[in-house]
């Protein structure tokens, strides 16, 4: 396929300029074992992402690990969630191409148990087992001064442990020892660590999806909202980008491709897979960013959601995932074009 991305006279362009993207256009195609499209290949991507061919991607389009808890990122801490993140997004630079792009799906609060912040249990009014009040206990104190707690909680008909807490505040037993749940908003992490590696912030999508009631964490103990909808970051590698206007048609245009809020369902079920994402996320990024015939990637391909997007629009993927499962899924997928 004609690389016209590649085209670009160097020598013409301003001094400034001209440094900066020399060495992108310039780069020599070292001959090497690259990793072929149209492959699913079981391994970490902190390995295989360098075995890409340089400059060839037009689109890498994935969603990371999202530190909530989920079981094949549960060996990592916050640290190394940021390092795989950060190291991933850097060894993106070299493979795209000049004015490709990099598109990163992830909701922007993250939620984990952090030992640093302050262990004080919520009072949940709603959900206390005894009616009995801190009034009802300091009137009980009054009339019965000479009662201890154990003869307290006995005229109340409530335990000594509710007394405690009535008196001294709900965090006095058990939940002090809970590890609290740290929000983290990552935002302005993934930004920072696309700008140290060269990309510059392009676009930003929200995509609203179906209340997550079930899997919602804060649906109980808190004033936070269940998770409804997620981001895309956009970024770009700095190059000639291709603008056409006839990659959607024109009611595409006016309902999603102009649109900084998507809306479509998430997946229904996550009964072979507990990450996926709907084929309709990767789909709408590779018609937007791409071409027929071009490379899209997927470092964390799951179960081979981007895959089956990029060859229903035509294109060519290359995919990595760590899980062997997942693999074997996802090649099952991609045999059947099965959607979800």
């Amino acid at each position: 396929m004609e690389q016209t991305h590649l085209k670009l006279n160097i020598e013409r362009l301003p001094v400034g300029l001209k440094s900066k993207l020399a060495p992108l256009y310039t780069a020599q195609q070292k001959t090497g074992d690259y990793l072929r499209p149209g492959e699913i290949y079981l391994g970490d991507a902190l390995e295989f992402l360098p075995r890409v061919t340089p400059n060839s991607t037009a689109l890498s389009v994935w969603s990371p690990p999202y530190f909530v808890g989920k079981g094949y990122e549960s060996h990592l801490t916050f640290e190394d969630w940021q390092t795989l993140i950060r190291a991933v997004i850097a060894l993106h630079f070299p493979i795209l191409r000049p004015g490709g792009f990099l598109v990163v799906n992830i909701a922007d609060i993250l939620c984990f148990k952090d030992p640093s912040m302050p262990r004080i249990q919520a009072e949940a009014i709603n959900q206390r087992r005894s009616p009995v009040t801190r009034e009802d206990v300091l009137k009980a104190m009054a009339e019965h001064p000479a009662c201890n707690r154990h003869q307290l909680a006995k005229l109340l008909g409530c335990s000594e442990q509710t007394i405690d807490r009535r008196l001294n505040g709900n965090n006095i037993r058990g939940g002090k020892y809970e590890e609290q749940t740290r929000v983290k908003i990552v935002g302005g992490l993934v930004e920072e660590w696309a700008l140290e590696a060269g990309f510059y912030p392009y676009d930003r999508r929200v995509w609203v999806k179906d209340p997550a009631w079930e899997n919602s964490r804060w649906a109980s103990l808190s004033y936070r909202a269940v998770d409804e909808f997620e981001y895309l970051y956009f970024f770009w590698k700095p190059g000639i980008t291709k603008f056409d206007r006839n990659r959607l048609s024109r009611e595409e245009w006016k309902e999603w491709g102009s649109r900084g809020v998507w809306f479509f369902p998430s997946v229904r079920s996550n009964d072979d897979h507990e990450a996926k994402f709907p084929v309709e996320l990767p789909r709408r990024a590779i018609r937007l960013l791409t071409d027929p015939g071009d490379i899209v990637l997927d470092c964390f391909m799951g179960s081979g959601t981007t895959a089956v997007a990029a060859v229903q629009e035509g294109r060519q993927y290359i995919g990595i995932e760590i899980e062997k499962k997942s693999v074997a899924l996802a090649r099952r997928r991609l045999a059947t074009k099965t959607e979800c």
